[in-house]
């Protein structure tokens, strides 16, 4: 084959990628919705069964229904994470210049009722200003990595420490928590879909850092971890500089 002959077939292989991801990508996103629509059903009857029979419904029926409500309520939350997992990698990436302490600020607005739940400290370092990304999967990564440290620290006052330094051309970001650390023959598959390392009485389906990950790699970046049992962890990703 000809190199002209090769790079017409790399093209149409291209080509037909990104067409089968936009297809997938939309039947996903349609699958969702209309999923949630029926979810919002069995969650509002519940609640009018719940309402209107109450003085007729024994304990054991009450907390039938409390069992639905909360298991469609889980199912929602994985919905949302699995369209958001998915559209990540899908598409091209519009990767502009971003602050990343404007980054924080939104993710901070959107985690601040759990902060304040848990009695929760975070702190940051002065962060860039100019960072290749977007915005709105930027603060979805940091949302993300600021509730699992609240979220699974087991002290009754969790400490999240955000920082940034420059590094052979690119800008690292940490996420450092006061937690319990995790056991190193569980760290290899902590970013791994759907692989959570605690029983159900933490919430989470574990996509939360398999997103992370995926996201910061399709905006050029790395991410990983490093902890030490007992000692607390910190997740690292990096990001191009804009200037």
């Amino acid at each position: 084959m000809s190199q002209s002959d090769q790079r017409c077939t790399d093209d149409k292989i291209e080509r037909l990628r990104h067409t089968l991801n936009a297809e997938f990508e939309e039947f996903v996103s349609i699958a969702a919705h209309n999923l949630r629509e029926s979810l919002r059903d069995v969650v509002s009857f519940s609640e009018l069964m719940a309402e209107t029979y109450r003085a007729r419904l024994d304990s054991d029926a009450g907390v039938y229904l409390e069992r639905t409500q909360e298991g469609a309520a889980r199912m929602e939350s994985l919905l949302a994470d699995v369209v958001d997992y998915w559209a990540t990698g899908a598409g091209d990436q519009q990767l502009l210049r971003t602050d990343m302490a404007a980054v924080l600020r939104q993710a901070l607005l959107s985690t601040d009722q759990r902060i304040r739940a848990r009695n929760a400290t975070v702190a940051h370092d002065a962060l860039p200003a100019a960072v290749m990304g977007e915005f709105e999967i930027l603060t979805k990564v940091l949302h993300h990595l600021i509730r699992n440290a609240i979220e699974y620290c087991d002290t009754p006052a969790p400490r999240v420490h955000i920082s940034s330094r420059r590094n052979d051309g690119e800008w690292v970001i940490s996420v450092r928590d006061n937690g319990p650390g995790i056991d190193p023959a569980f760290q290899g598959r902590i970013f791994s879909p759907f692989k959570r390392l605690h029983g159900k009485e933490h919430p989470g389906n574990g996509l939360g850092l398999a997103f992370c990950k995926k996201a910061i790699e399709r905006q050029g970046g790395r991410m990983w971890m490093e902890s030490t049992p007992g000692g607390g962890s910190t997740f690292y990703f990096t990001l191009l500089p804009a200037d």
